[in-house]
């Protein structure tokens, strides 16, 4: 139990007590912790689907250890940060050379690479430092340039971030 100093008198301080009161005062109960592990479980898992970078799923995995070790021992907040971090850093240090793997196999075709040099119109102006929009296929893409780049111009795809793409004007390609 840590001691600190307090008017000249050291005074002892009940840390677990002080977490089982600041969330009951917070979530009314410290049951209920689980439904926010799997709040965050489910918003991770939503973002996750927006974005397929993979980690995001791997801290929803981690999340949703953490809610399942509430129901089990619902006082031992620290316990779930700690399990569900171990969890989501596990799975993301395990996961890494099978995903290399997968993307080395043969037949495994990125749909990320596709996009690259491929022509797209602007559909919301993009301004030097500042995100606009362009429409690639049937696909609106986030987009950033080097130049900018006005409504209706058609430009290339001359590179692919997770969600935002790198355009220019079209025909100043080298």
């Amino acid at each position: 139990m840590p001691e600190i100093f307090i008017c000249g008198t050291m005074q002892r301080i009940d840390v677990s007590f002080r977490y089982s009161s600041i969330i009951r005062k917070v979530v009314g109960s410290p049951m209920v912790v689980w439904v926010f592990w799997l709040i965050a479980a489910g918003v991770l898992f939503v973002v996750e689907m927006m974005t397929l970078t993979f980690y995001l799923l791997w801290l929803s995995i981690g999340a949703l250890a953490a809610g399942l070790v509430s129901l089990i021992v619902p006082e031992a907040i620290l316990f779930q940060v700690v399990l569900g971090s171990l969890v989501a850093l596990g799975l993301t240090i395990f996961s890494k050379p099978l995903v290399s793997r997968f993307r080395h196999s043969r037949g495994f075709k990125d749909t990320g690479t596709e996009i690259i040099g491929r022509q797209g119109v602007v559909v919301e102006p993009i301004e030097q430092g500042r995100y606009g929009q362009v429409k690639v296929g049937g696909d609106t893409w986030s987009a950033t340039s080097e130049q900018s780049l006005g409504k209706d111009e058609v430009v290339r795809v001359v590179k692919r971030g997770t969600t935002i793409i790198e355009v220019e004007r079209w025909g100043e390609m080298n």
